[in-house]
C-alpha cells in the first residue's frame, strides 16, 4: 500500500451528510493516525444539515445554525478539504481522482459519497436553453437553492410547488413566509403516497390546507408558462394556475454520474456489498444515498448513519466482522408543521395481516398499525405520535404485542415499561435526523455533568426537525438520575441574545440601543442576527423606548408589517376597534359599506365583541382602513387586545356596577399597548359573569357596595384557568390604576410569549399582589410612570397612515384566476 508519510491516503468524494459523517466515524476510531484524508465537496462550504434547509427557508433558522462542521473543523483535524471542487472521474487503474479545477489526488482507499440530486421531470418550460432553469424555477436541495428562492420570492406573490412528498410539503410551508399564495401540485392520488396510505394522506392534506396551502392531487404538470420569467403552470386536464415562482420537488435520484463515468457497476445506485465495497473494486467504497445495497436505495438519514458506522469499522479495523445488512426504516418527522411517523408496511399486504386504524380527521389525527404473525410489521401516525417510541422499539426488535391491539395506539394496556426512558433499548434510534441512539445520549451524560442543551449540542440529537426533543429530555434526565443542570439558555429572553430579560433590559439601557439591529450588533455573539428573536426584541424595545424606538421593517412579521391578520388563503382579517364591544349605527353603516365595496366574503362577530372583516386582499388594506376611519382593533399583535363587557347596571336588572363605562375607559387607556403575549380583558357588572371576566388575563367583576374585584391570570382557550384575586377596588379610577400597574409589571418581567396564565402562577399571586397593590418593592410609582409613557406614545397605525412604510408594500398581487371544476378520476 502506498502511503502519505506513514499514513494511507483516504480520498472521500462528497462532503455532504454521508461523506462527512463517515469521516467523523473514522476519526472517532483513531483513523486520523491511520489515514491522510482528502475530501472533495462540490459546494464551497463545510458540511451542513440539509434537513434544516426548510427551517432556513421559513426564516426559523439562520444558515449558520445548520452547519455541522465549519471549515475550521477540517483544518483542526488535518483534513484537506477541496471545497467548491467537483470530481469529474476516477482513474481506477492509476488509482487517482481527477477534479474540474485540474486537481489530481492519488488514493489508497476511496469513498464515494455523492449523495443524490433533485429529480426534474422533462416538463416543457422548466429549463432555458441558455441559462439553466427558467427564471423563477427552482429546485430545493442546497443552501444556494434556498438562498435563490428567498431572494426571488421577496419580490413576487404566488408559487406553485410540484411534488407532494416530504420535500414538496416542506418547500410549500417555507414559501408561505415569503409569498402571499402557495399551491402544491402532486401527481399522486394523495400526499406522501410513498409513506402513507390514502386515508392518512387525506388527513395530512386537511391539516396542510388549514395552514393556507392550496393542494391539488392527481394533477400532472405538462408545461411551465412564461417567456422571460414564469407566469404559471398548465396541468394535463387543461387547468392553468397563475404563479411567478415554481419549485420542483418531485423527488431525488442517486447521484452516480462520476461512478458510472469511471466504470463502476451502477444500477439505480452504486452497487455495493455488505462492507459497502463497490463491486469488483477492493479499495473503492460508497456510502449514502448514492448506494444500492441488496437492491435497495435509501433516502433517509438513519440508514446512512448505519452505513457510515459499518464502513468506519471496516476501514479502521475496529470491527473486522462489521457488515451492513440493510435497514428497517422508521422515521419520525415534522412535515410542514404536522407530526408524522412511518415505519414498515403502510397497509396490509396479506389476508392474514391484522390492521388497527383510528382516524379523527377534524383533529388531523390518523393512526394505523399492521401486525403480521404477532409482530409489528408497520405503523403510520399523523398528528399524534405519542406512541412512536414503543412502536419503533416493537418494530425494530420484534417485541411481543398487547393482546388488545388498540393498546398499540392508545394507553389502554400496552406494556408501560416499553415507553419509559429506563427500559428503552440502548440501540433505539431516538433522533432519526442525526442517527443518535439512546446509548449515545447516555454516554454523553456519563461524560460530564450535563444540561439537556449541551447534550443536544454534543450529540446533535434534536437538532434536525426537533420532533424528538421531548424524548431526548426524558432520556437525559433519566441517565443523569435527576441531576440535570438547568440550561442557561432557558432563562434567555430570546434565543439569539444570551441574557435573561432583566439583564437584557439593563444592557439595552446602558448602551442606548433603540433598534433590533443595534441589539444584535452589540449584545449577540459575534453580532449575529437571529430571525427567531426579532419579534420579541421589537416588542421589548417598543415597550422600553416608546416614541424613541427605531422601527425596522425586517424586525416585524407580516401581521405587524401590515397591521392585519394573515389568513390561510393569503388574504387578511381586518378588525376595527369597538371599545368595550360598544358601537354606533354610523360605525355599523361604514362597516357594511366597506364590506360591500371591497367584496369582503365574510363579516363575523368575534368572541371579543367586535366585527371581523375576513378575506381582505393585501392591496386593499390601506383603502379599507381609510374608508372605515376607525381605530385598529389589534386582533393580530402581541398586545392589549380588547375589553369584553356586559351591559352592566344601566340596563341589566342584576347589574351592580357600570361595567360598560369602565370597560370603555380601560380600553381607551391601554389600547395597542405592547406585551410579551396577548392581553385580553373583561369587565362584568355582577358575579353572574356574562363577560367571562374570571377567565381573562385581567378581569374586573362588580360586587355589592359599588366595589370591584380584579382577577388576573385567567384563560379560556386551549388552557383553562380561573384567575386569581388580585385586589378589590373602590372606584373606576383605582381599577384603571391597578390595571396599568399590573400590565406594566407583566410587560417588564414575563418571558417572551408567556401569557399571564403562566406568568401569574410562576411568580405567585401573593408576590404580584405585594408588588402591584402593596408596593413592597417601592416601584409602584415607576411602573405607573412607565405605563403612562407608553400610553402617551401610542399612535394608531391606520388612522395616522403609519402602516404604509414603502410605496410597494401593498402592491397588487397577480390576479386570482378561478380553476375550472374537473371531475375527479376514479382510481
Amino acid at each position: 500500500m502506498t502511503t502519505s508519510g506513514n499514513r494511507a491516503r483516504l480520498v472521500v468524494i462528497g462532503n455532504g451528510m454521508a461523506g462527512a459523517r463517515t469521516v467523523e466515524e473514522i476519526l472517532a476510531r483513531g483513523g486520523g493516525e491511520r489515514f491522510a484524508v482528502t475530501m472533495f465537496g462540490a459546494e464551497p462550504y463545510g458540511n451542513y444539515n440539509r434537513i434544516l434547509l426548510s427551517n432556513v427557508l421559513a426564516g426559523a433558522e439562520n444558515e449558520a445554525g445548520i452547519f455541522l462542521n465549519d471549515l475550521d473543523w477540517y483544518a483542526a483535524h488535518g483534513i484537506e478539504l477541496r471545497a467548491g471542487v467537483r470530481v469529474t472521474r476516477v482513474d481506477r487503474f492509476a488509482r487517482t481522482v481527477h477534479a474540474d479545477d485540474g486537481t489530481r489526488r492519488p488514493y489508497d482507499k476511496l469513498v464515494i459519497a455523492t449523495g443524490s440530486r433533485a429529480f426534474v421531470p422533462p416538463i416543457p418550460g422548466v429549463r432555458n436553453p441558455n441559462r439553466g432553469y427558467h427564471q423563477g424555477v427552482f429546485v430545493f436541495r442546497t443552501i444556494d437553492d434556498t438562498r435563490g428562492m428567498i431572494r426571488y420570492a421577496r419580490e413576487h406573490e404566488r408559487a406553485v410547488v410540484i411534488g407532494g412528498g416530504l420535500l414538496g410539503l416542506e418547500a410549500a410551508r417555507g414559501l408561505q413566509h415569503h409569498l402571499r399564495h402557495v399551491t402544491l401540485v402532486h401527481a399522486g392520488a394523495h400526499l406522501m403516497n410513498a409513506q402513507l396510505d390514502a386515508q392518512a394522506g387525506a388527513i395530512l392534506r386537511r391539516s396542510v390546507e388549514q395552514f393556507g396551502i392550496e393542494v391539488i392531487t392527481g394533477a400532472h404538470t405538462t408545461e411551465i408558462l412564461g417567456r422571460d420569467a414564469v407566469t404559471g403552470v398548465r396541468l394535463r386536464d387543461g387547468r392553468t394556475i397563475p404563479c411567478d415562482v415554481v419549485v420542483v420537488a418531485a423527488g431525488i435520484r442517486p447521484n452516480v454520474d462520476v461512478a458510472a463515468a469511471s466504470g463502476l457497476v451502477v444500477e439505480r445506485g452504486i452497487v455495493v456489498d455488505d462492507q459497502l465495497r463497490a463491486r469488483d473494486e477492493p479499495d473503492i467504497y460508497a456510502v449514502g444515498e448514492c448506494v444500492q445495497h441488496r437492491g435497495q436505495t435509501y433516502g433517509l438519514v438513519a440508514p446512512i448513519w448505519e452505513q457510515a458506522r459499518v464502513l468506519a469499522d471496516h476501514l479502521t479495523g475496529a470491527d473486522p466482522k462489521a457488515a451492513y445488512h440493510g435497514s428497517r426504516t422508521a422515521t419520525k418527522l415534522k412535515v410542514a408543521g404536522v407530526d408524522v411517523a412511518s415505519m414498515g408496511l403502510k397497509e396490509a399486504e396479506r389476508d392474514d395481516d391484522e390492521t388497527v386504524v383510528f382516524a379523527e380527521p377534524r383533529r388531523g389525527v390518523y393512526k394505523s398499525v399492521v401486525v403480521r404473525d404477532g409482530r409489528l410489521a408497520g405503523a403510520t401516525l399523523v398528528g399524534d405520535v405519542q406512541k412512536v417510541a414503543f412502536l419503533t422499539q416493537a418494530y425494530h426488535e420484534g417485541l411481543p404485542l398487547p393482546e388488545d391491539r388498540a393498546g398499540l395506539l392508545f394507553d389502554l394496556g400496552a406494556p408501560p415499561a416499553a415507553v419509559t426512558a429506563a427500559e428503552l433499548d440502548p440501540g433505539l434510534q431516538v433522533c432519526n435526523c442525526n442517527g443518535v441512539t439512546k446509548q449515545v445520549l447516555v454516554d454523553a451524560v456519563e461524560a460530564g455533568t450535563p444540561t439537556v442543551l449541551s447534550i443536544m449540542e454534543r450529540t446533535r440529537a434534536g437538532k434536525g426537525c426537533g420532533s424528538c426533543k421531548s424524548l431526548v429530555t426524558q432520556i437525559v434526565e433519566w441517565a443523569a438520575g435527576g441531576a440535570v443542570a438547568e440550561d442557561p439558555a432557558a432563562s434567555w429572553y430570546v434565543p439569539g441574545v444570551p441574557m435573561p430579560k432583566a439583564e437584557l433590559m439593563a444592557a439595552i439601557r446602558e448602551h442606548g440601543l433603540r433598534s433590533v439591529s443595534s441589539v444584535f450588533a452589540t449584545l449577540a455573539p459575534n453580532g449575529a442576527e437571529d430571525a427567531k428573536s426579532k419579534m420579541g426584541l421589537a416588542s421589548l424595545l417598543r415597550m422600553m423606548w416608546g416614541e424613541e424606538y427605531v422601527d425596522e421593517r425586517d424586525a416585524r412579521f407580516i401581521n405587524d408589517r401590515v397591521h392585519a391578520n394573515i389568513q390561510r388563503d393569503g388574504t387578511f382579517s381586518v378588525v376595527p376597534q369597538m371599545k368595550g364591544g360598544v358601537t354606533t349605527p354610523a360605525q355599523l353603516r361604514r362597516i357594511a359599506e366597506v364590506a360591500e365595496k371591497y367584496g369582503v366574503p365574510m363579516v363575523k362577530v368575534t368572541g371579543g365583541q367586535r366585527i371581523d372583516l375576513l378575506g381582505v386582499r393585501k392591496e386593499d388594506l390601506p383603502a379599507v382602513w381609510a374608508d372605515l376611519d376607525m381605530p385598529s382593533g389589534y386582533a393580530y399583535a402581541k398586545s392589549f387586545r380588547t375589553v369584553k363587557t356586559c351591559v352592566g347596571q344601566e340596563f341589566c336588572r342584576f347589574g351592580l356596577g357600570d361595567s360598560t363605562a369602565l370597560g370603555v375607559a380601560v380600553e381607551e387607556r391601554f389600547q395597542g399597548i405592547e406585551g410579551p403575549g396577548k392581553m385580553k380583558l373583561a369587565v362584568t357588572g355582577c358575579p353572574r359573569n356574562c363577560a367571562e371576566a374570571y377567565v381573562k388575563d385581567l378581569g374586573v367583576v362588580a360586587i355589592e357596595g359599588g366595589r370591584w374585584e380584579i382577577y388576573v391570570g385567567g384563560a379560556a382557550g386551549a388552557h383553562v384557568r380561573k384567575g386569581d384575586l388580585l385586589a378589590t377596588a373602590d372606584s373606576h379610577a383605582e381599577v384603571v390604576a391597578l390595571t396599568g400597574r399590573f400590565l406594566q409589571y407583566y410587560r417588564e418581567t414575563a418571558n417572551w410569549l408567556e401569557r399571564t396564565y403562566a406568568w401569574v402562577p410562576r411568580l405567585g399571586i401573593d408576590h404580584i399582589r405585594a408588588v402591584v397593590v402593596d408596593d413592597s418593592l417601592g416601584i409602584a410609582a415607576r411602573l405607573d410612570e412607565a405605563m403612562a409613557s407608553s400610553v402617551a406614545a401610542y399612535r394608531d397605525p391606520w388612522l395616522e397612515r403609519r402602516a404604509v412604510a414603502t410605496p410597494g408594500q401593498f402592491r397588487p398581487s397577480l390576479p386570482l384566476v378561478p380553476l375550472p371544476q374537473v371531475p375527479m378520476r376514479q382510481p
